[in-house]
């Protein structure tokens, strides 16, 4: 059995954020979007399919949660979400993870999708760490 890991891919553009029981929660680091990635935390995992029906359950739960929470980030940041985008593709990174993308009429990319357009600008550290210090006190999941 292998130990569970996160892609270092991740590690370029998105932020550790917490632990929730099933998934490793970061958040990416492009102010554009109110944004959360979930990986669950078992090894070897590359399509929903992987997890048991248990498993797939409380994804679903975990991703509700980071609905609510991306919410709350397009809140605190003063551009409330209109839309969540919700996916799982991994077609550049094939470690099993679902996005949680906030989405407005009036964001830069609307209404194309998100995923591989370049131009992200990273978040304010102040602003990260009250996006970060909300999740850890969430509970999440």
């Amino acid at each position: 059995m292998y130990a569970f890991h996160v892609n270092p891919a991740f590690g370029s553009g998105s932020v550790a954020a917490v632990d929730w029981p099933l998934c490793h929660v970061r958040v990416q680091d492009d102010a554009r979007f109110p944004w959360l990635i979930l990986i669950p935390r078992h090894a070897g995992l590359h399509e929903l399919e992987d997890l048991d029906p248990a498993g797939r359950a409380a994804l679903i739960e975990e991703v509700a949660s980071a609905g609510q929470q991306v919410r709350a980030i397009g809140e605190l940041t003063g551009r409330p979400v209109e839309k969540l985008n919700v996916a799982a593709l991994g077609n550049v990174t094939p470690q099993l993870h679902v996005h949680v993308v906030g989405r407005r009429h009036d964001d830069g990319l609307w209404p194309d999708p998100v995923w591989g357009r370049g131009g992200a600008t990273p978040w304010d550290a102040p602003t990260l760490q009250r996006i970060l210090s909300g999740l850890r006190l969430s509970g999440g999941g």
